[in-house]
């Protein structure tokens, strides 16, 4: 495993962190909710486009190349909301059509989802059900020429937003896993209801919200994967959502760090910068090698990937690490900080509140830990 990038790799870094200080970063630091603006800026650079298939629109980078893009779009952003919002509609939704959809599908959503003009969500979640995702409740009747879809789902990212979605749904409880399945439903369609956007801790610019779903008729052209699928296409999405959701919190980390380094050797106490006390150095150590540890399973998951090998564990891991390191490092940052790092104005307590998702989205750091143990054979 090399683990130096080639000289693209460098240019796409340079270019992703200038475009991200220059278009986003000058009012996408300090914004609370999501920005169609910002979504447009980043379509048009070529960022929702990373690893799809030129086909359909995109820049078919390879899996540790869209890293590079990823990591420089959190590090030149300042909003990691917004940088999570990207996140979750390329893994949760591009990843699985791009896999798993017909030539039809992927040619009706991704270009869209490429450009910017579409943008998708992912509905799995439910009240009752929370991290046991297969005990849902949602169900997927047959009718002629498709399925009628009734139920809720619940904190979905981009979802107040979503100009689709992808629903999962059980055809028959008493078949667990083997009656799920996965449609793609426009957001339009009669009796689909999304809610408005529910406040939250952190990550304000990513919405969250819930769906609706009262007698959806959803055509039978427009499920993914075959019939039966639906949770072995949950297993894979979940994987490329654990391994990369969080790839722009690790450039988020490398900022974080960045300014504690210049704000230890600027701000002067008793005589002297505040670095030079051993127990903000031993911060400032301990999120240099967070931070390294984070990137190196970033890049691990990507790379195994990318060779087309098994990256369950890996994916776990860079899911687990990186959400515990991103809230530890931001907890160091506002003791560095001091009283300005606890007033909301300079925005380093921002990121705290912004890192507390990360324990919690996409599968708790408990269900990881489970995952890593299964794996390990216990």
């Amino acid at each position: 495993m090399d683990f130096g990038l080639s000289q693209e790799q460098e240019a796409l870094r340079a270019e992703t962190i200038e475009f991200a200080r220059t278009e986003l970063d000058p009012a996408g630091g300090s914004v609370e909710e999501f920005s169609r603006a910002m979504w447009d800026l980043c379509a048009k650079f070529g960022v929702l486009g990373s690893f799809i298939d030129p086909a359909y629109g995109g820049r078919g980078l390879d899996l540790v190349s869209t890293m590079v893009v990823l990591e420089a779009l959190g590090y030149g952003s300042g909003n990691t909301g917004f940088t999570l919002a990207v996140n979750g509609h390329m893994w949760a939704v591009q990843a699985p059509i791009a896999q798993f959809g017909t030539e039809e599908q992927k040619q009706r959503l991704l270009p869209g989802m490429v450009a910017g003009t579409l943008i998708g969500a992912d509905g799995v979640t439910e009240a009752e059900s929370g991290s046991d995702a297969f005990a849902m409740h949602t169900t997927a009747t047959k009718r002629d020429g498709g399925y009628v879809l009734n139920g809720e789902k619940v904190y979905i990212t981009m979802g107040p937003v979503c100009d689709f979605a992808i629903v999962f749904a059980t055809t028959d409880r008493e078949l667990g896993r083997w009656g799920i399945n996965a449609f793609l439903v426009d957001a339009t369609t009669p009796g689909f209801t999304a809610s408005s956007h529910r406040s939250k801790m952190g990550l304000q610019a990513a919405p969250f919200g819930d769906f609706t779903l009262e007698d959806v008729f959803v055509p039978e052209e427009l499920r993914l994967g075959p019939e039966g699928a639906g949770a072995s296409i949950f297993a894979h999405v979940m994987n490329w959502e654990r391994s990369f959701i969080f790839a722009s919190q690790v450039g988020v980390m490398q900022r974080q760090l960045d300014e504690n380094v210049e704000y230890a050797q600027t701000r002067q106490q008793f005589g002297k910068p505040i670095g030079r006390f051993q127990s903000v150095s031993n911060r400032i150590a301990d999120m240099q090698l967070r931070l390294e540890t984070s990137r190196l399973l970033l890049y691990k998951a990507a790379w195994l990937m990318d060779r087309g090998e098994d990256a369950q564990m890996a994916a776990a891991l860079a899911k687990l690490h990186i959400g515990d390191a991103f809230v530890e490092s931001s907890i160091d940052s506002v003791r560095n900080h001091g009283a300005t790092g606890y007033i909301s104005e300079y925005g380093v307590e921002r990121d705290l509140r912004d890192a507390m998702g990360g324990p919690i989205l996409g599968g708790t750091a408990d269900i990881q830990r489970r995952s890593i143990a299964r794996a390990l054979g216990l």
